[in-house]
């Protein structure tokens, strides 16, 4: 028996639709088929579990062919099957309704990620790659094979065959212009990519080993060659660890799974079990790499599943950015196979799963950092990032990370904000009642503004990754009464001020007068002078730049943040005079204006030096004069 129909459609010419609109991802349709036999085959073991199919369930491995001379591509399962009243129903109605909708809906909207998966139209992403599509399915009830034939166009054949066993097998006889399919490495890196983990064990090829005997070595034939034995390869032969209970994981579980999918990497810090079935399932891992310092990380490493079939790599809907930085599996059947952007941005599902993660990874954080501290400091080189990237960037874990966020002094200490404010807070406090945190960016550049706030008794922490900067701006508001300052952005004695003032040595005429020949010799509008009273053992000259203009220029040059005009504004520096140190004494004594602006300008090239800030003709020309000053003493 053989019957002919056409499919009821309002549309003309729907295939060449669904080719153009899928065409930047044309691999997909491997995807869809097999994900197709592979969820026929689990039906097939739900019946037999419940009673309801009661033969034998044999081999269900779902098997992928390619016939290169014959150009086809065959999708075979030993699942559930169907008769020819399922295939007219499932293939030529209820698919196809969908097609109808989505042309009428999306043809006009560019919306072309919401068309497979949204309407059930798996199977008729075929027709990407295919000029004709064959079904031979026979039902698991029993009864005569039905073959399905479509060329495309709406019209479609179905006939009666002889087919032994149960399942189905889809035919693609692919089209001249996707012919690249009809090469094995590229099936098999499609499989790879995205059925690798599916709970059906899928075929594809052929592995070929040596036969060794019992010392290893290879076994000869009747022609003495190297005998060898060829197995079927198995696409998924790893078993997806995330479905598995933790219970019955070993952390080398974890870590061999994670080095299958991050063979580059690392052993990651630690990774956290994601397991919940409400208000919406997921299950997965997600892992903490050890991360750069110069933040130089690849994102995309956490990979999108919907029932152990791959979706994507890009998950920023999904995860809050600052976790796009950890690497894993997360795997939500309430996310479609294929999902555009506006579904994940307004689905509600998405939201709670994206709050459930930052919920997870702070609890987990928080477990470490209470449970063992010190493997906790040891590992903060990396975590910092997160934590300070989260802290900035989302407020309810800001809210939690609070708790477990560190300050590392530079003696090597460990410190949350409130110990630091325990520890340091009688010391470090300024005249508003202002806990002030000193932080150093680059421990060489800086040491001498550090070694002269450990002269007075100040704590310096170390900020010296490339989202520190962001993090204190970020967060000093958040903070009751506690302000960040760099350690070089004054003199010590102002970036603590405490309302006490040293006395001078100088009168204010003397002090005018050093005011005015600085401002002389350093003759450029970016410098501001002032003489302060100072210990006598200080520097005759501190250059600093101020922690605000700093702060705005820092962040525009790592990329934002700021405001965009402070990038082209010029450098502002402080230029401070020690009013009580000897070489100002010599200077005022001095009657000669030439010694005086050359004493000063010694000065100011100390200064200078001291921040590498001494380049060029000026410092060819201040090592000269040092030489004549030593020549001259």
């Amino acid at each position: 028996m053989q019957e002919k129909g056409s499919i009821s459609i309002h549309t003309e010419n729907i295939f060449p639709i669904i080719k153009k609109f899928l065409y930047s991802d044309h691999e997909i349709f491997l995807r869809e088929l097999v994900s197709n036999a592979v969820d026929a085959s689990q039906k097939i073991q739900k019946l037999s579990s419940i009673g309801e199919f009661t033969g034998e369930l044999g081999d269900l491995t779902v098997a992928v062919e390619v016939d290169k001379e014959a150009k086809t591509i065959t999708i075979k399962d030993r699942g559930i099957g169907m008769t020819a009243e399922e295939v007219k129903k499932y293939i030529n109605q209820i698919a196809f309704s969908g097609a109808t909708e989505f042309v009428e809906k999306y043809k006009e909207t560019g919306e072309e990620g919401q068309l497979i998966g949204m309407f059930g139209l798996g199977f008729y992403s075929a027709f990407m790659v295919a000029k004709e599509v064959d079904i031979i399915t026979k039902s698991h009830t029993g009864g005569a094979g039905t073959k399905w034939t479509c060329d495309g166009s709406t019209s479609y054949e179905i006939s009666e065959v002889e087919k032994e066993d149960r399942g189905t097998e889809v035919v693609l006889h692919i089209a001249d212009d996707s012919e690249e399919f009809l090469e094995e490495f590229r099936i098999r890196q499609i499989l790879d990519k995205y059925c690798k983990f599916l709970p059906i064990a899928i075929k594809f090829g052929k592995d070929t080993e040596f036969v060794k005997d019992e010392e290893g070595n290879n076994v000869k034939d009747d022609k003495g060659e190297d005998k060898k034995i060829e197995t079927d390869h198995i696409i998924n032969a790893d078993a997806p660890i995330w479905v598995k209970s933790p219970s019955d994981l070993t952390d080398q579980d974890y870590l061999d799974f994670y080095k299958k999918m991050y063979p580059m990497s690392e052993d990651p810090l630690f990774w956290i079990h994601l397991n919940v079935d409400y208000p919406f399932n997921l299950t997965g891992v997600l892992y903490f790499p050890k991360v750069k310092n110069d933040f130089d990380v690849n994102k995309n490493k956490i990979h999108l599943y919907s029932r152990q079939v791959f979706i994507t790599d890009e998950v920023k809907d999904i995860v809050p950015e600052f976790l796009q930085l950890l690497h894993g599996i997360i795997d939500s059947p309430d996310i479609p196979l294929n999902v555009s952007r506006s579904f994940l941005q307004s689905d509600s599902n998405v939201k709670k799963i994206s709050n459930y993660i930052t919920k997870k990874v702070a609890d987990k954080l928080n477990e470490q950092f209470r449970n063992d501290r010190e493997n906790y400091e040891k590992k903060w080189d990396s975590i910092g990032l997160f934590v300070k990237y989260g802290m900035i960037s989302d407020e309810k874990f800001y809210d939690k990370a609070k708790k477990f966020a560190l300050v590392e002094s530079t003696e090597g200490k460990f410190y949350t904000v409130d110990e630091y404010k325990e520890a340091f807070g009688a010391n470090q406090t300024d005249k508003d009642g202002n806990l002030v945190v000193l932080y150093a960016t680059d421990l060489d550049a800086q040491y001498g503004f550090v070694d002269a706030a450990k002269q007075k008794g100040y704590d310096v922490v170390k900020m010296d990754t490339l989202i520190d900067n962001h993090f204190v701006n970020g967060v000093e508001q958040k903070f009751e009464k506690v302000t960040f300052k760099r350690v070089d952005a004054d003199v010590v004695d102002k970036l603590i001020d405490k309302d006490e003032k040293k006395e001078s040595v100088l009168t204010e005429d003397e002090s005018t007068k050093v005011k005015e020949l600085y401002e002389r010799v350093i003759a450029d509008k970016n410098y501001t002078v002032t003489v302060d009273s100072m210990a006598t053992d200080d520097m005759p000259v501190i250059i600093t730049r101020p922690e605000f203009m700093r702060r705005m220029k820092d962040m525009q040059a790592n990329g934002g943040g700021g405001m965009m005009m402070m990038g082209g504004m010029p450098d502002m520096f402080n230029l401070s005079v020690n009013a009580n140190h000897g070489i100002i004494q010599k200077i005022l004594k001095s009657e000669n204006e030439e010694e005086q602006s050359k004493l000063a300008k010694q000065a100011i090239d100390l200064a200078k030096l001291s921040q590498n800030m001494l380049t060029g003709a000026d410092l060819s020309n201040f090592i000269k004069r040092s030489v004549n000053i030593v020549l001259e003493d």
